[in-house]
């Protein structure tokens, strides 16, 4: 077994959550040693949706520009059609105070967005290993000491450090050696594609919703346009070897999207992903964090995924930071990572089971189509706080026929 030099942190997970942990660390001055399962590129199921919000971020870890410089588009709003057929179509805008980042979202392949953090990994003076899988966990007392790990040549590597970052997803061996993964009663499974020949899609993202599914079509090139249909696990699983085939007839059922997708050609293998959510709980040892997909999942329709993977680095990083300094890891010292973490995605998490309670019902659904049709103002704030740049409680305040409040 190789023994590695000792770092301040070791990072598991080189996807957005990882990357962008190790990169801000390594602002700070701190050494890290980032390891991965996987070489680059690499292809991940994915929604391929970044809001407003995570733009911004992104563009602090010195990634947005490469991005918008080989293509990946950017998304002006939104249109959401109900299922009676209506139509709801809004902006990325100022809202009061609140402005979108980079003039509104962005629709990124999602290899073009590991590729672009991986290069700013190798840019920096952080130790990234590819091909290099984490095996277990070095726990000593009540803290974690290092991982144990195999590259894919079969060499073992023994990794050691006050703190480790489990940033490796929704099958994080971190979280499952912790004991911190729990089941989720929301039993939903994601099938994603692409396909191509689709009339003005473009500008916009566009969700489908007619219950118990609804559909997300994110343009991510000029021509490619990301499909991700999201139906209850107990339907698909019985044709877990014809996704092809159940995809096909699952969209005949929803009218709406199956004219909107007549002509277009699928160009991509369907694949699926699911059961999607899942609840993680804090680890109760010290000198560990969770980070990004390895620290819980609700559900895509919010296009949450990816940003929440880029805040929690940014909350990790500065609880880092401050607990390497004062020469303090313990579960205490950490605890306030889970304490930012919560306050910052308590009110949307919120807000996502309310959709998820409404896409769920027809009535429900149509019913919210027409207060928003009447509503425009809430529509626009409602944009916002999906593209994450509005705080939820703006929202409480439109419903309420309130202004917004001016400032963050």
């Amino acid at each position: 077994m190789t023994a590695s030099p000792r770092r301040d942190a070791i990072v598991v997970g080189a996807g957005p959550a990882g990357a962008a942990t190790a990169i801000l660390l390594a602002g700070e001055g701190l050494s890290v040693t980032v390891i991965d399962r996987v070489r680059s590129p690499r292809t991940r199921i994915c929604g391929e949706y970044l809001s407003p919000e995570g733009t911004r971020i992104l563009d602090r870890l010195g990634a947005l520009k490469g991005l918008t410089a080989a293509g990946a588009p950017t998304l002006a709003g939104m249109r959401i059609t109900a299922p009676d057929g209506r139509a709801l179509e809004a902006r990325y805008r100022a809202v009061g105070a609140w402005r979108p980042y980079h003039d509104g979202a962005l629709g990124v392949p999602r290899a073009l967005l590991d590729l672009a953090l991986c290069d700013r990994l190798r840019s920096l003076p952080i130790d990234f290993r590819e091909g290099v899988r984490a095996t277990d966990l070095i726990v000593e007392g009540s803290r974690v000491a290092g991982v144990l790990a195999v590259d894919d040549r079969g060499r073992r590597h023994e990794l050691r450090a006050p703190l480790t970052i489990g940033a490796d997803g929704r099958a994080s061996v971190i979280a499952q050696r912790l004991g911190c993964r729990r089941a989720h009663r929301l039993r939903r499974l994601a099938l994603v594609t692409y396909v191509r020949g689709l009339p003005d899609c473009r500008e916009v993202g566009e969700i489908f919703v007619d219950p118990p599914d609804y559909a997300i079509l994110n343009p991510v090139a000029s021509d490619r346009v990301n499909v991700s249909l999201v139906v209850p696990l107990a339907d698909a699983a019985p044709y877990s070897a014809r996704l092809e085939t159940f995809l096909a007839a699952r969209v005949r059922q929803l009218p709406h999207l199956a004219r909107r997708l007549d002509g277009a050609e699928r160009i991509a293998p369907v694949q699926a992903m699911g059961p999607l959510a899942y609840r993680v709980i804090p680890p109760r040892h010290g000198g560990v964090l969770l980070v990004g997909d390895a620290a819980g999942f609700y559900d895509p329709f919010t296009g949450e995924g990816i940003f929440s993977a880029l805040r929690s680095a940014e909350l990790a990083a500065e609880t880092a930071v401050r607990a390497l300094a004062a020469g303090d890891v313990s579960a205490r010292a950490l605890r306030a990572y889970q304490r930012q973490r919560r306050d910052a995605f308590r009110a949307k998490e919120r807000l996502t089971r309310a959709i998820q309670f409404i896409v769920r019902r027809r009535w429900a659904a149509n019913l919210t189509a027409t207060f928003l049709l009447r509503r425009p103002d809430v529509l626009d704030l409602l944009l916002g706080v999906v593209g994450d740049y509005v705080p939820p409680g703006a929202l409480l305040s439109g419903l309420g026929g309130r202004s917004a409040p001016l400032g963050r």
